[in-house]
């Protein structure tokens, strides 16, 4: 095959607050898990069905890692694009394990809020397409836009955060 494609989309719901960890250097990285849920009625008895598959996400982009940390919390919905990578482990027994995560890291990686639960409301983040901006799209401050950036989130704190979100939200 010429060429291959590891891109995953989801849109769900955060099932828990999100863990932020931080490597030896104090770089973050953030864990959480996104349910996501597709209901249909039964042929036989017409009774609704629900099936939830749960996801584990980590955030390596430390402009991305900043944002779950102050604004995502559980039961947020939120869109990401990442990569899909297993990692092989061990357990407390020796055994081989193996984890199949969807990772955002680098330049590839996409997460916006899509609701306005928690502190932080509606906003959103992009891991930096095509640019040397890693703070997705947010200032040092989160109040004003990155150099050379689009600001599509707005100031942390006060009312102004939900004004400055009404004209921005795409749908």
């Amino acid at each position: 095959m010429a060429g291959s494609v590891n891109k995953v989309i989801l849109i769900g719901n955060v099932g828990a607050d999100p863990e932020i960890r931080r490597t030896q250097d104090g770089r973050p990285i953030a864990n959480l898990r996104i349910a996501t849920s597709e209901t249909w009625r039964d042929r036989n008895s017409g009774e609704r069905r629900e099936k939830t598959e749960w996801h584990t996400v980590v955030v390596f982009n430390e402009g991305l890692c900043k944002v779950v940390e102050q604004y995502v919390k559980k039961g947020a919905k939120l869109y990401i694009e990442g990569q899909l990578q297993t990692r092989k482990w061990q357990d407390q027994n020796g055994n081989d394990r193996y984890s199949t995560e969807i990772v955002l890291q680098g330049f590839n990686s996409t997460l916006t809020m899509l609701d306005g639960r928690g502190e932080g409301g509606g906003a959103s983040a992009g891991g930096s397409r095509g640019g040397s901006d890693l703070s997705g799209g947010y200032g040092d401050d989160y109040g004003q836009p990155s150099s050379g950036s689009q600001s599509r989130g707005g100031s942390s704190g006060g009312s102004n955060f939900s004004r400055d979100l009404d004209d921005d939200i795409p749908f």
